[in-house]
């Protein structure tokens, strides 16, 4: 037998020979025999345990290189018209290598989507790191989509249930899966695209009857491809957890915490109770204290919970159903602080003075005991001098102190002044059936602003306290408004005869006044609208740049680990750097922290945006049956198409298509958000009244087509001949004197109430 080779000769022939690399080849290249064998057995385990080797069936490969034949996915071809794809085997430690496919005339056209199994060159000095040649294809990831079946002759076609969509599916006789006239279904792409006619599809799921009650939300889902199953092993690790032991923890069993939520609340992930400072030197002070579920405990860095936890992002909320980030034992049991039940939790303490002003914080991990559930409108009864059953007991022990210590954070919030938008909240209200009962405006108590402020005060103590210890961690971030929106803003605001200055530093207590001068006017929802659409959206990131809109220079969520994964997040930087357990932040969590943070940033936008299109679903098919009704609303959108209308007994935005507005041409102007008649000079611009008549309202896809009848008080004025598309020079400059003559009226009525 040759002399057993060093590890990193075995390495170096690995490499060299990467069709080559199961032991027999080994053994046979270095001349080993017999007991050798063994010997070189041991060395490669070693070689496996250290991280050079990974075995994969009975081969060996270095883990961070591709084997030379690998399952690929296929991307969309870039600017230059080269494809790459993406390997689905890589599990290196560094950044995922990038192929280029290399595609010979004999091979078939390829699309994104497409999997294949490839035969790989490793290249050097490239921008790329392997070659990829395709051996053979072995399927597709094809696009899905969601739209209503309809039947013909020769199968069918796919109808599209987007707002605004015309696009239509061809569905061959056999590949319509069995649907039947009329159902929701999901298909995905069937032949090869830039064909002529209408592009193929096929049917890979019925989901039933669109009309049918607790469809629409099932469309959103299926629509934004938020995931609602969980898949096997996920639940059988949320199954297999124990509730969690007193164990290097602090006994909070006998604090008389309480939990305040919705009625219709699913999960309670935060309890709360305060108490007077008897600190004489913090006289009219009080003692906060803020329990937060302890989901980490459960959901391990890497375990199967966390993977699924991180790609759902969050949970979504909709009028009939909840598809949460978490399995129901944890989202509805074991996180959650059922009343009467020890559980898990992270505690923060806060100390704040008479005037509402923190002095002091610290954070415990401990197990509580809820005393009582209590839902918004029961802790509000309470403080009213109205207490049930529940709440009676609970009145000067929890229910007064809680609200007392509320007057004294509202005194903090006075002087910071965050953003103070006032948009009522509507709710859809289902019955039994499952249809609309009611559109309802959602109730704001004194109860529901505590519980805000309560939590904010405690995501401001976890961001503190991770930045003061290093730790790493996920900041919530709301940007001021960029330049270009904040003129709109202004722009708006004088159109209305308000003033919002320049040249200062934007601050939040500028905007409050501009909102505080509108509220009771006629003109305070187009100033809230307007105010709302100025600002940049919340987003996530491991960087601090302030949260504008609280007015607050650091803040990180922290109180709602069950539905949110940056709050879990959060709750292992504060594992980790208080030392409280191995179940901290990872290796992993901190060096994807910037991808962890896009990502959750747009399942969070993904989320916003199937709840709003489910909304809009119910609302048209509550003004289905009101087709032809007359309402009145405010103008709350222009484009070059026509102008939107947010109707005031619903909330619901319904569309004025311009071809509707009268028989003349309607000039579009972007920067002043207005659409002015050629020959009338009427001008239609945001925040006017109107009255106007359901003309459609199609529930499968949620759209709401409006006429307009008056306009500020006044009849719909109609041009005089056939609508034309282009306007006349003179009817042009007629109308643009019109517009000044009012924009000179809006300037006298603000210098006048100025």
């Amino acid at each position: 037998m040759k002399q057993m080779p060093s590890k990193a000769e075995i390495l170096e022939w690995i490499e060299a020979h990467p069709t080559l690399s199961n032991k027999r080849d080994i053994a046979k290249a270095f001349g080993i025999k017999g007991a050798g064998r063994i010997e070189l057995k041991l060395i490669l385990r070693q070689l496996e345990d250290e991280g050079h080797l990974q075995k994969r069936k009975k081969s060996y490969r270095d883990p961070d290189m591709l084997p030379p034949v690998s399952v690929c996915q296929m991307l969309e071809a870039d600017i230059d018209g080269d494809q790459f794809c993406k390997p689905l085997e890589w599990h290196g430690e560094g950044p995922e290598p990038v192929l280029l496919y290399i595609r010979r005339q004999t091979d078939p056209a390829l699309g994104a989507g497409d999997r294949i199994l490839a035969k790989l060159t490793a290249i050097r000095g490239q921008d790329h790191h392997y070659e990829a040649r395709l051996i053979r294809k072995i399927g597709s990831n094809a696009q899905r989509l969601l739209g209503v079946f309809k039947q013909t002759s020769e199968g069918g076609r796919i109808l599209p249930i987007d707002k605004g969509s015309d696009k239509e599916w061809l569905v061959p006789a056999g590949l319509t899966g069995g649907a039947k006239d009329g159902e929701l279904v999901e298909a995905e792409s069937a032949g090869p695209a830039h064909r002529m006619g209408l592009p193929k599809a096929r049917i890979v799921e019925r989901l039933g009857d669109p009309s049918a009650p607790k469809a629409v939300s099932l469309i959103a889902i299926h629509q934004h491809g938020i995931p609602d199953a969980f898949p096997d092993k996920v639940m059988e690790e949320a199954d297999a957890h124990k509730p969690a032991g007193l164990k290097g923890r602090e006994d909070l069993r006998d604090l008389p915490l309480v939990t305040i939520d919705p009625a219709d609340a699913r999960d309670h992930d935060d309890a709360v109770w305060a108490y007077r400072d008897e600190n004489p030197q913090n006289k009219g002070g009080f003692v906060l204290w803020v329990a937060i579920a302890d989901v980490a405990h459960y959901v391990t860095p890497g375990s199967a919970l966390d993977l699924e936890a991180r790609k759902r992002g969050n949970s979504s909320y909709f009028p009939d159903r909840v598809v949460p980030m978490l399995p129901d034992r944890l989202s509805g049991d074991l996180c959650s602080l059922h009343e009467g039940v020890p559980r898990a939790c992270i505690a923060c303490e806060i100390r704040i003075d008479a005037n509402g002003k923190k002095i002091g914080h610290r954070f415990v991990r401990g197990i509580m005991r809820s005393q009582a559930s209590l839902t918004y409108e029961q802790a509000q009864a309470g403080r009213d001098g109205n207490p049930d059953e529940q709440t009676t007991p609970l009145m000067d022990e929890v229910i007064n102190p809680l609200f007392d210590a509320y007057e004294a954070l509202k005194t903090a919030r006075n002087d910071r002044q965050p953003l103070d938008l006032d948009l009522p909240e509507r709710k859809v209200v289902l019955g039994d059936d499952g249809k609309v009962q009611s559109i309802t405006m959602k109730d704001r108590f004194d109860a529901h602003k505590l519980i805000e402020e309560m939590m904010v005060l405690a995501n401001v103590c976890a961001a503190e306290t991770l930045e003061k210890k290093k730790t790493p961690l996920l900041f919530r971030v709301h940007e001021e408004p960029p330049a270009d929106k904040l003129e709109a803003l202004r722009e708006t605001a004088a159109e209305a005869g308000y003033t919002l200055a320049k040249g200062q530093v934007l601050q939040t207590r500028h905007l409050n006044r501009l909102l505080k001068a509108a509220a009771g006017t006629d003109d305070a929802e187009l100033i809230n609208l307007s105010t709302l659409r100025s600002m940049t959206q919340a987003y996530y990131s491991p960087e601090n740049f302030g949260h504008f809109g609280l007015a607050l220079l650091k803040y990180a969520h922290f109180t709602s680990p069950i539905r949110r994964y940056a709050d879990l997040i959060v709750h292992r930087g504060l594992i980790s750097a208080h030392g409280w357990g191995k179940d901290g932040l990872s290796p992993e969590d901190i060096e994807r922290l910037d991808t962890t943070a896009t990502h959750i940033s747009e399942t969070e936008r993904r989320s916003m945006m199937a709840e709003r299109d489910t909304t809009d679903r119910y609302l048209a098919a509550y003004l289905s049956e009101r087709v032809g009704a007359e309402m009145s609303g405010r103008i709350s959108g222009v484009a070059r198409f026509g102008a939107f209308v947010k109707l005031d007994e619903t909330g619901a935005d319904g569309l004025l298509p311009i071809r509707t507005l009268g028989r003349e041409f309607f000039v579009h102007d972007a920067e002043s958000q207005t659409l002015m008649g050629s020959e009338t000079g009427m001008l239609i611009g945001i925040g006017q009244r109107v009255t106007v008549r359901i003309a459609e309202a199609v529930a499968v896809t949620g759209g709401l087509t409006l006429e307009l009848l008056e306009i500020e008080g006044k009849p719909l004025p109609r041009g005089r001949g056939p609508r034309s598309n282009k306007p006349h020079k003179r009817k042009l400059v007629k109308a643009k004197r019109k517009k000044d003559r009012i924009d000179r009226k809006v300037s006298r009525k603000r210098s006048a109430r100025d």
